[in-house]
């Protein structure tokens, strides 16, 4: 039996930006293993709100994961939003792209915060975080693609001005599967070949 695919924008943002995150925390967990990273990701996060010895305690580790949480999840919502706009195609470039773009914003919060003093310093952490982000956005790109209803990415244009003379690529993609009209705001006439100004 398939699953039901999530028709709720928020319901989707918050489970794909889980299974990113859980890409986040094994990836830095391995990475903190094997010593590539001083710091975890987690502590780095709490390190914005408590001193270094809170943000190494539990409680400090649980908030670390909190907010990296909220991150992936406002990421998330970033990632559908995106793909609501520019298809579900080419998934790979940009689960990474909006990986890198939105771990940057994330990681450089942590080194501008003046009073951080669990900001990592090393090449070799910051690495391990831009790759971790590289993961959180594959896995939450494909996440919302394949989970999401394919109503969340079906958006009419948002230019009302001047219709639309091509079909995206979602539309087409809903014509190959049913006989049903797709959108009274695509001009047909310029499918037929029909000048668009009759004297």
């Amino acid at each position: 039996m398939l699953m039901e695919k999530i028709k709720d924008r928020n319901t989707l943002a918050i489970v794909s930006g889980f299974i990113g995150l859980a890409g986040i925390i094994l990836v830095d967990t391995v990475s903190l293993r094997a010593g590539i990273s001083k710091r975890s990701y987690r502590e780095a996060s709490a390190g914005m709100f408590v001193s270094r010895s809170q943000a190494q305690s539990v409680l400090g580790q649980v908030l670390g994961v909190i907010m990296t949480a909220a991150v992936s999840i406002l990421g998330a919502k970033y990632i559908i939003n995106d793909m609501s706009k520019n298809g579900r195609d080419n998934l790979i470039p940009k689960g990474i792209l909006a990986g890198i773009g939105i771990g940057a914003i994330a990681t450089a919060i942590p080194n501008v915060v003046p009073k951080n003093s669990v900001k990592p310093k090393d090449a070799s952490s910051n690495l391990s975080y831009v790759f971790s982000n590289m993961v959180y956005g594959l896995l939450t790109t494909f996440a919302s693609a394949k989970l999401g209803h394919d109503s969340l990415y079906d958006v009419p244009p948002q230019n009302d001005y001047m219709k639309p003379t091509e079909q995206t690529s979602e539309q087409m993609k809903l014509k190959r599967n049913t006989s049903l009209p797709i959108y009274s705001d695509v001009n047909p006439d310029k499918e037929k070949g029909t000048p668009e100004f009759v004297m």
